[in-house]
């Protein structure tokens, strides 16, 4: 296992990956020790040129344990552009699982791949933000930040 940490305006972000897979990128996390791996470390440029408004998207490999309905919500999580938040309720229609918001919501959390897998951009059907787990603050930044490089106006984002 490989490791890397990323100092960013939301705080300190921990990369970790195997040698052919990126498996973790969270925040905060206790006792990091760092052994940085080429895919990590590329991982981490990667992120530096997304904290610098440079990148929007990432290219390397993912790989998350869970069930086949997660991995289809995070692989649909993947395909939100950035600066264009969307709804659980969108999100499930675009699914064609109407009736699975709360399945939908459940996987949104359960995704460790912080940023690259964008669980930031769905937010609630009255354009609130909730849910997130590194803290809504960061969601708010994230979609913040990610409005001004795609050049949204403010006025787009409801929260």
């Amino acid at each position: 296992m490989f490791c890397s940490t990323l100092n960013t305006p939301i705080g300190l972000l921990i990369i970790k990956a195997t040698a052919e897979s990126l498996l973790f990128i969270g925040y905060d996390v206790d006792d990091v020790e760092e052994n940085p791996g080429d895919l990590t470390e590329y991982a981490k440029f990667q992120l530096q040129e997304y904290f610098k408004g440079k990148r929007t998207s990432f290219d390397f490999s993912l790989e998350q344990e869970g069930t086949t309905f997660q991995k289809k919500v995070w692989n649909e999580l993947i395909k939100i552009p950035a600066g264009n938040p969307i709804s659980y309720t969108s999100l499930s229609k675009k699914m064609n699982s109407p009736l699975a918001i709360r399945a939908i919501a459940s996987a949104n959390g359960k995704n460790k791949l912080m940023i690259v897998v964008p669980c930031h951009r769905v937010i609630g059907s009255n354009g609130e933000l909730v849910g997130y787990a590194g803290g809504l603050w960061r969601k708010k930044w994230l979609l913040e930040h990610e409005a001004r490089i795609m050049n949204v106006g403010q006025a787009t984002l409801m929260f």
